[in-house]
C-alpha cells in the first residue's frame, strides 16, 4: 500500500518505528545498489552493537542506598553528655539508569575481488543525533573523512542536531550529503521538504568509473510497504515533531482525509 505522504513520513519517527524501518531501508537499498553497480563491486551490509544509557533520564545524585534518619531528642543523656543509641535504617532504592541496546547497519561498497572501501552508505538514526550516540558516531565520521572514502549521509529525520557543517545548510526537512574523497571540504548537498518525494542521488565509485544512481524514492516505498506502516501507524495522533505550522497543518489535512 502506497503512502499517505509524498515522500519521508514523520509518523514513522514520531511514534517509534524508526529502528524497524532504518533496518528494511538499508537492506532494500542495498539491493537497489547491486542492480547497478558493475560486476568489481559489491555492496555489504555492515552493523555494529553499542550500549546507550538513555539521555531522557534525570541528572543522578549520588545517593547511599541505605539512609539514617534520627528525629527527635536523644535518649539516655547523662550530665549533658549524649549517649550513643542505635538509629533505625530506613531502606531506600538506588537510583538506576536506563540502558539501550542498539544495533545500527550501513552500506559499504567495495571493490572486487580485492574487497577494498569505496564508499559508506549511512542512513542516520536518532541515537546518531543525540548525546552519547552522536559523539560516537562523529569520531566515526571523521575516521571516514580521514581516509579516500565516499561518505554519503541520509537523514530524514526531524528531530535532532544535524551533522556539523563548514556553512549552513540550504533548507530543507531531509538531507542527502554527498561527500567525494575528492572533493572535499565541499559535499554535494540535497535538500528537500516532507512535503516532496525523495529525490535520486549519485552514489561515487572509484575512478574512472562512473557514479551510479540511488533512487531513494522507490527504495523508501518498498520499507513502507512491505513494513506495512499504513496500518501500524496512528495518523490519527498530531505530529510530536518540530515542523513549521503550515508543514503541521498540511500533514493533519492530508492524514484526515487518507483516513476518512
Amino acid at each position: 500500500m502506497p503512502g499517505i505522504f509524498p515522500g519521508v513520513d514523520p509518523y514513522i519517527e514520531a511514534q517509534g518505528q524508526w529502528p524497524d524501518f532504518h533496518a528494511s531501508f538499508i537492506t532494500y537499498c542495498r539491493d537497489a545498489l547491486f542492480d547497478r553497480l558493475p560486476n568489481n563491486y559489491e555492496a555489504v551490509i555492515e552493523e555494529q552493537f553499542r550500549l546507550y544509557e538513555s539521555d531522557d533520564e534525570p541528572p543522578l545524585l549520588a545517593k547511599p542506598d541505605v539512609a539514617l534518619l534520627r528525629t527527635g531528642k536523644p535518649r539516655g543523656e547523662e550530665g549533658g553528655v549524649a549517649v550513643a543509641e542505635l538509629i533505625e535504617p530506613v531502606t531506600v532504592p538506588i537510583a538506576s539508569v536506563e540502558r539501550e541496546d542498539y544495533r545500527h547497519t550501513w552500506i559499504e561498497i567495495r571493490t572486487l575481488p580485492e574487497r577494498s572501501l569505496v564508499a559508506v552508505v549511512e542512513l542516520l538514526s536518532p541515537t546518531n543525533k543525540y548525546g552519547q550516540g552522536r559523539n560516537d558516531y562523529l569520531r566515526k565520521r571523521r575516521s571516514y573523512l580521514a581516509q579516500p572514502v565516499h561518505l554519503i549521509e541520509l537523514d530524514f529525520l526531524l528531530a535532532g542536531h544535524r551533522m556539523p557543517m563548514a556553512a549552513p545548510m540550504p533548507p530543507g526537512d531531509c538531507f542527502a550529503v554527498v561527500a567525494r574523497s575528492e572533493r572535499r571540504p565541499d559535499a554535494e548537498v540535497y535538500a528537500w521538504s516532507i512535503r516532496r518525494a525523495l529525490p535520486p542521488i549519485p552514489i561515487p565509485l572509484r575512478a574512472p568509473d562512473p557514479d551510479v544512481r540511488l533512487d531513494l524514492a522507490p527504495v523508501y516505498a518498498t520499507a513502507y510497504d512491505r513494513g506495512r506502516y499504513a496500518r501500524r501507524l496512528d495518523y490519527t495522533a498530531a505530529i510530536s515533531l518540530p515542523v513549521s505550522e503550515p508543514d503541521r497543518q498540511w500533514a493533519a489535512e492530508l492524514t484526515r482525509t487518507a483516513t476518512q
